[in-house]
């Protein structure tokens, strides 16, 4: 894991024209990387969470970021997910209604359509690991609900109007989605919105996607400066925009891999903050058109004028062509936060070619067993 992290520290300001030294917490992790042509599981080595797989329950509160706190069912029985159906006896759907705490685990592999959205209550982990389980139809809804874990799954053809494949609205905190592949919904892949909070998405697989991140839906929804989300290990693979799209909220992206974008890659708008780590956007064939960071003018409802958001590029690298950080009106130190404010470590290394290797490979949903139940 990375070491204490410090204010002192902060020197990627918007607009450098040459990336300043790494400072002393970026590491590589471990030290010795693998080569590009290292096997699957070599390479999983330099992701973050080398333990969780241990034990079935080892994910609970192990989120790096804003999700840290994350815990699922940690402290309820087993359920098991023993057919597709959309609902009834054995479905995903009866086990995410349930009150209690559970840790929601599928005896079965295969393809659930949901004809509607299905509602996740608190205190669940639906872990996919040891199947592959994909959703289609419609997504999966967190409202008002906390402490939620979701692993290793695919979404893939959600139809309808705001359809995502993930909507976290309203008022969710303590989630952590880890491990999922999202692609080919009508709206979102992820949106997080209308004051949820301390959100952590991680080594997830983007694709065949226009709309993939919101963060903050609308300037008049001022209450959502309380939103916090990490970002960390995603591939963004040829989705059009939104990687993603902030409003208001606290965001830091660390370690991950953007490319061939079709419009931007980053939009802080509204009094956003967002924090780029050691990140790496590569841009299409006509990427030196289309920027890599776009600042979009809105006014809060409870302002008198209009304002963007504010981005810190650090160790991030752009490549073919990608335009690097712009500074944005009105920055200075004083607009941004700095993740060390609110979680002291976290797992980042160099931006790198062999960075890129290892998250087309290990991010999205995995081909893993599902690991034991281990008791004391």
């Amino acid at each position: 894991m990375g070491t204490v992290h410090s204010r002192k520290y902060r020197n990627g300001i918007n607009g450098s024209s040459s990336q300043p030294n790494p400072p002393p917490y970026i590491r590589t992790y471990p030290p010795n990387q693998p080569t590009a042509t290292a096997t699957n599981s070599e390479m999983s080595c330099s992701l973050p969470y080398s333990n969780v797989d241990s034990n079935l329950r080892a994910l609970a509160g192990q989120a790096e970021g804003f999700g840290k706190c994350a815990i699922g069912g940690l402290n309820g029985p087993i359920y098991h997910v023993t057919t597709l159906a959309d609902d009834g006896p054995g479905s995903l759907h009866d086990g995410c209604r349930k009150k209690e705490p559970l840790w929601i685990v599928f005896d079965v592999s295969g393809t659930i359509f949901l004809s509607s959205y299905l509602a996740v209550s608190s205190y669940k982990t639906i872990d996919g690991r040891g199947q592959r389980i994909k959703f289609t139809g419609k997504g999966l809804r967190l409202k008002e609900c906390e402490h939620v874990i979701i692993c290793n799954l695919e979404f893939e053809g959600g139809r309808g109007h705001d359809v995502d494949c993930i909507q976290i609205k309203p008022k969710s905190k303590h989630i952590w989605i880890d491990r999922c592949s999202l692609s080919d919904f009508d709206d979102g892949c992820i949106d997080i919105t209308r004051e949820s909070t301390d959100i952590t998405v991680s080594r997830c697989h983007f694709y065949k996607h226009d709309k993939t991140m919101l963060i903050g839906a609308d300037p008049s929804h001022v209450t959502d400066r309380c939103i916090r989300v990490t970002i960390h290990h995603c591939f963004f693979d040829g989705t059009v925009q939104r990687h993603p799209r902030v409003r208001f909220a606290k965001v830091h992206l660390y370690n991950n891999y953007t490319r061939c974008w079709g419009i931007y890659a980053v939009c802080s708008s509204v009094e956003s903050q967002i924090f780029s780590e050691c990140n790496i956007y590569e841009a299409g064939a006509a990427g030196a058109k289309k920027g890599t960071f776009l600042y979009f003018t809105e006014k809060a409802a409870d302002k008198e004028c209009p304002s963007t958001g504010f981005v810190t590029s650090q160790g991030d690298i752009f490549l073919n062509g990608a335009p690097a950080c712009p500074q944005a009106g009105g920055y200075c130190e004083g607009n941004m936060f700095h993740p060390s404010e609110y979680y002291p470590t976290w797992t980042v290394e160099p931006a790198t070619e062999n960075l890129k290797e290892i998250l087309k490979l290990c991010t999205g949903w995995q081909n893993i067993s599902r690991p034991c139940e281990k008791t004391a």
